[in-house]
């Protein structure tokens, strides 16, 4: 790992992703790593931002210690540039507070903080990908309303389709004109993470009176266990197995 490269670039606006779900162990942050790596892989400036807060752990699925991570931002002792480093993947990581409660109670002028780096980032990157906790808590929702997509991961799973129309009542709330939008993981196939999709926009569209769209289906996959058990990016360890094409394909999608 190495420091990034993160020129301000006058005139070129980034855009935000957040990923949420609203329960753990749906793979939420395997998909925002391999999202991020999609993403660089078509020529993009990429960065990726733990902010699950108190339970951050990009650093541990790939492998590395950061010698300064997201709470050094919120503190004020580094800028975004400084806190990122440069994975060999060729993204940029902003790291979060692996295996503590220091950030998961964020508020105030340390959320402010956080708030006030996305635009600060996106001017510097192209795409910002932020890896939210799982939960419905107040700092995940002020991210989420505050970026211009927010992807909601669910599985055909009921309780982790209950919890990600959850997520979604409650960001058409905070930012009712918001861009959300579905990825279904661990799905069958295709046509069942078509089907799972199609329950929650059901939903949403009758009690929430919004539209909101299929990103796109990851299938299950061997593959992906594979690499988060040797600490490697899926694109990297298994760029051809299914899983790699399907978050390939949401990443030309969302452009």
């Amino acid at each position: 790992m190495r420091p990034a490269l993160a020129a301000p670039h006058p005139g070129r606006t980034g855009r935000v992703i957040a990923i949420a779900s609203g329960k753990g162990g749906v793979g939420k942050t395997w998909f925002a790593i391999t999202l991020a790596h999609a993403m660089a892989r078509l020529g993009r400036r990429v960065l990726l931002v733990d902010a699950d807060l108190g339970l951050a752990n990009v650093d541990v699925q790939l492998g590395f210690q950061p010698a300064r991570d997201l709470s050094a931002v919120i503190a004020g002792t580094a800028t975004e540039e400084a806190a990122a480093i440069r994975h060999p993947a060729g993204f940029d990581i902003i790291a979060g507070r692996s295996g503590s409660g220091a950030l998961a109670a964020l508020a105030g002028p340390a959320l402010e903080a956080v708030l006030a780096m996305l635009p600060r980032a996106a001017a510097r990157w192209d795409r910002v990908v932020v890896d939210l906790g799982a939960g419905l808590e107040a700092p995940q929702r002020r991210i989420a309303a505050a970026a211009d997509t927010l992807l909601v991961l669910a599985t055909e799973e009921p309780t982790s389709l209950t919890d990600a129309y959850a997520v979604l009542k409650l960001h058409a709330q905070d930012h009712p004109e918001g861009d959300a939008r579905v990825v279904v993981n661990l799905a069958a196939d295709a046509a069942a993470g078509a089907r799972t999709h199609q329950a929650l926009a059901r939903a949403a569209a009758t009690f929430l009176r919004r539209d909101v769209p299929l990103a796109g289906v990851v299938r299950r996959d061997a593959k992906v266990r594979d690499a988060i058990r040797h600490q490697a990016p899926l694109l990297t360890r298994h760029p051809a197995c299914a899983a790699a094409a399907d978050v390939e394909a949401i990443a030309r999608s969302l452009g």
